[in-house]
């Protein structure tokens, strides 16, 4: 035997405070769920209002003074005229269009908010907030008929790199006193990339990082691409790299002998520690810098690698490669600073063919040093140093890696051709 109530199926064989409690548990649920709703939308504002009355109504009606309960009265006709305006329907049907999900730091992100009233009865006029990043945008919406839309256009402005939530849209129906709000959320958040500014260069211009055919080791292979010379032949050598000729002419069987060769590696070690630069502004021309110098490998079909303390960036291709620079902030905690940095490469990257560091001034010369002698063996190593305070790009010789001094990213083209002179 089984009873019903508000939704609720109560086993037979229970005792009656138990089906009680079975019946009133989701009752309670219920009346706890609205009572959250209905104090969702007092605002701030409306709370001090409701206290304000009730202690001028109390303490009137202790005291006998008629001014305090009038006061009380004009208080609570307050309330109620300003709960009227949460009285209609907020269900649009809206659309977030960015035209662009990927700008550059500078340019403004064009989109458009289209709200359309679906329904068979009208909606009255409501505010729009879209929140963008910490900050949100608001638009005033006029009463939309039944099978009406209106669209609000907007642009964003971009002051600095970053990953922007936009949205959700919050629709808002509330008093013009701020006492009470109602908030309904539509659609879903789009994030917005704002890539670093990047330099294009010639390929040329990356001479020594342009590999794609394979760059030629110091190590000997049975079987490759580039030739080296001919030897007498050894057990397991592959018979279809005999050279016959040299063989009868020697009377020994010869065998070809050729350089090991392998594939581009371009390795990108950027610094987030924040005591490895001097200010905010040279920690984004690094990560300028580093975008720059990580496009042109990828357009030259290099296999690219980006490092950063704590993490390894997508690089798969230049749009992954932005997305993981645009969201890129100092590292907090102890991360390790450009050194452990050249020392993370090297052991999970021993066979990178190109490393690249970038930090800030803050390095000094005596860690820069231990940085590129950490870099792995037989790689070229190129040390990008962010630095406003210079004019002009310098060059110096650290070790056996080229470190370059760059005061703005307009420099990095002419610094690099200085570096391949």
């Amino acid at each position: 035997m089984t009873s019903e109530t508000l939704g609720t199926t109560v086993p037979a064989g229970t005792t009656r405070t138990e089906a009680l409690r079975e019946l009133a548990a989701p009752l309670a649920a219920r009346v706890l769920r609205g009572t959250r709703e209905v104090l969702s939308v007092v605002r701030p504002l409306g709370w001090v209002v409701f206290v304000t009355a009730v202690v001028l109504w109390i303490t009137g009606q202790m005291l006998g003074w008629h001014e305090l309960i009038v006061a009380a009265l004009v208080l609570t006709a307050v309330l109620v005229i300003c709960a009227g305006f949460l009285i209609g329907r907020t269900d649009y049907d809206v659309g977030l269009d960015l035209t662009r999900t990927r700008v550059v730091v500078g340019e403004r992100a064009v989109g458009a908010l289209t709200l359309a009233n679906t329904g068979s009865r009208a909606i009255l006029p409501s505010r729009v907030v879209l929140p963008v990043g910490a900050g949100r945008g608001e638009f005033a919406v006029k009463r939309l008929a039944p099978g009406e839309e209106a669209e609000e256009l907007f642009a964003i402005p971009t002051n600095r790199r970053a990953v922007l939530a936009v949205g959700p849209v919050s629709v808002v129906r509330g008093d013009p006193l701020g006492v009470f709000e109602r908030v309904h959320r539509r659609d879903e958040p789009v994030d917005l990339y704002v890539h670093p500014r990047t330099v294009l260069f010639d390929g040329q211009s990356l001479g020594f990082l342009r590999d794609l055919e394979g760059l030629p080791a110091t190590d000997l292979s049975r079987d490759d691409i580039s030739f080296h010379a001919l030897r007498e032949y050894q057990p397991g050598d592959d018979r279809r790299n005999v050279h016959w000729r040299s063989t009868a002419r020697t009377g020994t069987l010869m065998v070809r002998q050729f350089e090991e060769t392998r594939r581009s590696h371009f390795v990108i070690g950027l610094s987030r520690n924040p005591g490895d630069y001097a200010d905010a502004d040279e920690f984004e021309l690094a990560i300028s810098a580093a975008g720059s110098l990580g496009l042109r490998a990828l357009r030259d079909s290099q296999r690219v690698e980006v490092r950063v303390q704590g993490a390894e960036l997508p690089s798969g291709t230049g749009k992954q490669f932005l997305d993981g620079l645009s969201g890129l902030s100092y590292a907090r905690g102890r991360t390790g600073d450009i050194v452990d940095l050249a020392g993370h490469i090297s052991a999970t990257a021993p066979a990178a063919s190109v490393v690249v560091l970038l930090c800030g001034s803050a390095v000094n010369a005596a860690r820069l040093r231990v940085a590129c002698g950490r870099v792995p063996f037989g790689a070229r190593a190129l040390v990008v140093v962010a630095d406003t305070t210079v004019d002009a790009p310098s060059l110096r010789r650290i070790a056996d890696a080229d470190v370059l001094s760059l005061g703005a990213l307009d420099q990095l083209p002419s610094a690099l051709a200085r570096v391949l002179a």
